[in-house]
């Protein structure tokens, strides 16, 4: 499906190219929930619902590291936040995307599942992951702090 640059209505399934989205990667959402330093700076980067793009990978990461560090109801409510968001499955073109990726630019599985999502979209990738440094259409936020 063919994604307008206002974005799909929220919790909607897509799969295909987008325009004026951005994938938004685990690490700036955990960031962004236990309130780091980066908190505030992370809010302003973050799209709203309709324009951010949330690979199904991100909600598995995100359930498990909120479920184990956080809690489970936590969990629940972030999973539920991202459903309003453009949710993108794992689908065949997604994956061989990410295997490129990840012979490309030696990416973790999951890492490359994610960029793979956001160049399907042509979308920019935001991220505080040291891992997509200067890779294409990446929005790299250092956190000093790590």
């Amino acid at each position: 499906m063919l994604v307008s640059p206002r974005g799909p209505e929220p919790g909607t399934i897509v799969t295909g190219k987008s325009f004026l989205m951005r994938v938004v990667d685990t690490s700036v959402w955990i960031e962004w929930l236990v309130a780091s330093t980066l908190c505030k700076r992370l809010a302003r980067e973050i799209p709203e619902n309709t324009q951010c793009v949330v690979p199904a990978i991100v909600q598995l990461e995100l359930a498990k590291w909120l479920t184990r560090e956080i809690g489970e109801d936590t969990a629940d409510q972030m999973i539920a936040y991202t459903q309003k968001c453009v949710v993108v499955p794992l689908d065949t073109r997604v994956a061989l995307h990410a295997a490129e990726l990840h012979r490309q630019y030696k990416l973790a599985t999951a890492d490359a599942v994610v960029y793979a999502t956001a160049r399907e979209f042509d979308a920019e990738l935001l991220t505080c992951d040291a891992h997509f440094e200067n890779l294409p259409s990446v929005i790299f936020i250092r956190n000093e702090g790590r």
